[in-house]
């Protein structure tokens, strides 16, 4: 089986398996305050493509790990993942109408739950990977995980990201300049992502690193792929208003670079990743499989 084909064999079983995991992490409608858990739950629960869960799988498939201890750090990634597209679509910062195909949380509900949904979301994710009532991983690797996914969230990830982001519209950026701020913006849980999976298995540090040398650049073709499709696909196939950033006049790797060579830049980033995992004595396919989805996909 390629990788392509291995991958489509599990993907769809791991969206299930994250949907289900977090309709029993996040409160229902039922628990007060029922609107907050409601808009958690509108963001959190049946959309995305679960890019993030998938590689902290796909990591720990590699490493041998089985899934059941895999669900809670993948469900720790798509909580944060949730909560900064909750707060990135707010007026203060994108103010995207659209996310994932239908209203975003701050126009289903307002903004100030919106705000309060995004918090709760993220601190679900701590709380997910501390219970201590889930013991299929010791507390040191849970400490570490812990400390992965905060840094990733942080001033030096993805809100650090952020902020860059905010910063740049009015300036001129270089090409370098573009890849720091995603590396931090989306890069960074990626990363996160990776390493929550391979800890799953293993603290040693030369595996660690091969993971990390195959998600860095892999964070960043993930983001060039979404600057092209930006500008360059449709509201209804991205789930997401098409051409927001030009109307923003926020700089991309599209408007920097031109299409065919971010596209082109997207596959050298693709062809590192998967270059790293040469170090790596596992089944690696599911990885290699995520890292050609990264630069073909469509949405």
């Amino acid at each position: 089986m390629n990788q392509s084909a291995a991958l489509n064999d599990h993907w769809p079983k791991w969206r299930q398996r994250i949907d289900k995991c977090l309709e029993d992490l996040i409160p229902d409608t039922t628990v007060s305050p029922a609107l907050l858990h409601e808009a958690m739950r509108y963001s959190g629960i049946g959309a995305g493509k679960r890019y993030r869960a998938a590689l902290v799988y796909a990591a720990g498939h590699a490493l041998c790990v089985a899934e059941d201890t895999l669900d809670r750090p993948a469900c720790a990634v798509e909580l944060i993942h949730a909560f900064s597209l909750v707060h990135d679509d707010l007026p203060a910062m994108d103010d995207d109408d659209l996310r994932r195909g239908k209203p975003s949380c701050h126009k289903a509900f307002d903004e100030a739950t919106a705000i309060l949904a995004g918090d709760a979301l993220q601190t679900l994710a701590f709380a997910v990977l501390s219970d201590s009532d889930w013991h299929a991983l010791p507390p040191k690797v849970r400490l570490d995980m812990l400390n992965v996914l905060a840094n990733a969230s942080g001033s030096v990830g993805l809100a650090g990201g952020q902020v860059l982001d905010l910063n740049m519209t009015s300036q001129d950026p270089t090409l370098e300049t573009l890849a720091t701020m995603h590396r931090c913006k989306t890069g960074a849980l990626i990363e996160a992502a990776v390493l929550m999976g391979g800890l799953c298995a293993t603290d040693d540090s030369a595996t660690l690193a091969c993971l990390k040398n195959y998600a860095q650049p892999l964070g960043l073709a993930f983001q060039v792929i979404d600057d092209v499709l930006d500008g360059t696909g449709d509201t209804v196939t991205l789930g997401k208003p098409a051409g927001a950033d030009q109307e923003r006049g926020q700089p991309t790797f599209l408007s920097i670079l031109g299409e065919a060579p971010a596209r082109q830049y997207a596959e050298e980033l693709k062809d590192q990743a998967i270059d790293a995992l040469g170090g790596l004595e596992m089944d690696t396919a599911l990885l290699v499989g995520l890292a050609q989805f990264t630069v073909s996909r469509s949405h």
